[in-house]
């Protein structure tokens, strides 16, 4: 990390961190955020559900819900990239304050509920969006939405043609009862409308389903089934946990999701076991936690084929991805791998 960096981290963290975030996000669209550039090397670069990735590093939804910095972003040294979650019509979201540090536990609490401008806002954007950078996008439905499966095909048919993929999002626990659509059931019946709107695009793209972290043993078998029969091209495992287990920070008991460290452990057992249930038919996007070049690789190890960061950044800068792509690299090396796929699933055991 850069001295310039490290100065601006350490401003960002005196503030109110939505104001820091926001901060940061006009840093990055004025050009002043000192950015790597492309990290990629014949061992990083990897195939996902059809993408061509540079490298498997990639920057998870919530950084930059409504795609205001994707042309900074394709130099930030980020595999991919994913903006959202959108939804139909704009909303504020929920009260402020909804965002957290746990700097002692090196986390974050959220309950921002999916505060977003809406697909009108976000098309104009993505019309605009940079060729060269693998970009997909956070699909959401409106908190007073009464066909919630509606608003996410919605979503998918409106947006889809500047998207390289899309994540159907039902595990945020700050919309009042999406998680719900997370049972066999529900789920099927979404998934079924939103590969409908899927077919309908011109051009295809992979779809994802991102998953909550505190699914119990037959929950997770079910959704493995559900997606399976969908034909999904993935799984992102996972979203935020609403556990709070053995933290020290002051906001600890704060309502939301909490992710960063904490939820390194929890969401790699799930991403293992998924790795277990669905038997290599599908890709996995290991998120959670991940903070370092050996955490990518536990993950990696773990089953999945790309991993996703975010809260980290918060502590780290936004060169973390850059530092943790080339880091990779180095353990991939050094333990003879000679791309990222040969090494995918090679230590699952030790998470299940």
């Amino acid at each position: 990390m850069s001295l310039a960096e490290r100065a601006g981290l350490a401003l960002l963290r005196g503030l109110d961190p939505e104001r820091a975030h926001d901060l940061a996000l006009a840093a990055l669209r004025a050009g002043v955020a000192p950015l790597p550039g492309l990290v990629t090397s014949p061992r990083l670069r990897t195939e996902v559900a059809g993408l061509r990735l540079p490298n498997p590093v990639g920057l998870a939804a919530g950084f930059d819900k409504n795609a205001v910095a994707l042309h900074p972003l394709a130099r930030a040294g980020f595999g991919f990239v994913e903006a959202g979650a959108v939804t139909p019509r704009p909303q504020p979201g929920n009260p402020r304050p909804r965002l957290f540090r746990l700097p002692e536990d090196a986390g974050v609490i959220n309950r921002f509920g999916f505060n977003n401008d809406g697909m009108e806002a976000v098309a104009a954007r993505l019309e605009a969006r940079p060729r060269d950078l693998v970009l997909g996008l956070n699909l959401g439905a409106n908190k007073d939405s009464a066909d919630r499966a509606g608003d996410f095909a919605a979503v998918l048919a409106r947006l889809g043609p500047w998207l390289d993929f899309a994540t159907v999002n039902v595990s945020s626990p700050n919309t009042e009862k999406l998680r719900d659509l997370q049972g066999a059931e529900a789920l099927a019946a979404l998934l079924a409308r939103v590969t409908e709107a899927r077919a309908g695009l011109a051009r295809p793209l992979p779809l994802f389903l991102k998953i909550a972290p505190d699914l119990s043993e037959a929950e997770l078998a079910d959704v493995a089934a559900v997606a399976r029969e969908a034909r999904l091209d993935g799984i992102v495992a996972t979203n935020t946990t609403l556990a709070r287990e053995r933290l020290r920070s002051a906001h600890a008991a704060e309502a939301g999701g909490l992710s960063g460290r904490p939820l390194f452990e929890r969401s790699t057992r799930v991403l293992a076991r998924l790795a277990e249930l669905t038997r290599g038919e599908m890709a996995l996007i290991g998120v959670g936690g991940v903070a370092s070049a050996e955490d990518a690789y536990a993950k990696i190890r773990a089953g999945a084929s790309a991993v996703q960061l975010y809260t980290a950044l918060a502590y780290e800068g936004l060169s973390l991805g850059a530092r943790i792509a080339e880091g990779l690299d180095a353990l991939l090396a050094r333990d003879g791998f000679e791309s990222v796929a040969e090494a995918v699933g090679t230590g699952r055991d030790a998470w299940t």
